[in-house]
């Protein structure tokens, strides 16, 4: 599923060194929790993950292809949320989810499913809370069914409600996410890496840094 091939995984912003050498596979079905502190790698690591940026030395491969030279082939196999829901606020709720619908060439009824998954009123963006914002980001990321979800702080001002959701959305599918919960990750994900000035470090849960 996931694989760094060759040289180790590095990625610079000149001259600066912001993740690696770095070493990662993950397999189908697996959930892998990045933690960190501010300015670990994190981001960096799951836009690499998410072909929004291409790594200054080694090979990505995701389901086979190159990451950085395939990325085009790799998109609509993929569902991805940031820092920020990255919805249109003039739009509703439901003009978002069917903009992105008619971007993957799915039909309609897609989007109106997914907003009623995610339980959210079809209000204009703008006019949403931060938490229910996040909900239409996972609706969106989730909503043409991609084999492989990059999720940064998905949790991000969500509420009880909206944290048992997230658990049900991540259900039988392969995953990478960053959060600076360790409670959540450790519910949610199978594997974790922490990283530190860009490097993995080990375990957090073989480290003691989060009760099992």
């Amino acid at each position: 599923m996931i694989a760094v091939r060759g040289q180790a995984l590095l990625q610079r912003f000149g001259g600066t060194v912001a993740l690696g050498p770095l070493a990662l596979e993950l397999r189908a079905g697996e959930r892998l929790a990045v933690l960190g502190d501010n300015g670990a790698g994190k981001t960096t690591l799951l836009r690499l993950l998410s072909t929004a940026a291409r790594p200054a030395a080694g090979r990505l491969e995701l389901f086979g292809l190159d990451a950085g030279r395939q990325r085009d082939r790799l998109r609509a196999r993929l569902g991805f949320v940031g820092h920020q829901p990255g919805l249109y606020p003039n739009l509703t709720a439901l003009e978002n989810l069917e903009f992105f619908a008619t971007l993957q060439g799915l039909p309609s009824y897609r989007a109106r499913e997914a907003l009623e998954m995610v339980e959210v009123p079809n209000r204009r963006a703008g006019q949403l809370s931060r938490g229910l914002q996040q909900r239409v980001a996972l609706a969106r990321a989730v909503m043409h069914a991609p084999e492989l979800l990059v999720l940064d702080e998905p949790d991000a001002s969500l509420d009880e409600g909206g944290r048992a959701l997230l658990g049900r959305l991540l259900d039988d599918r392969t995953v990478v996410l960053a959060t600076h919960d360790r409670v959540l990750a450790r519910s949610l994900c199978g594997r974790a890496m922490l990283l530190r000035a860009g490097r993995d470090v080990g375990d957090p849960w073989q480290l003691g840094l989060v009760e099992a």
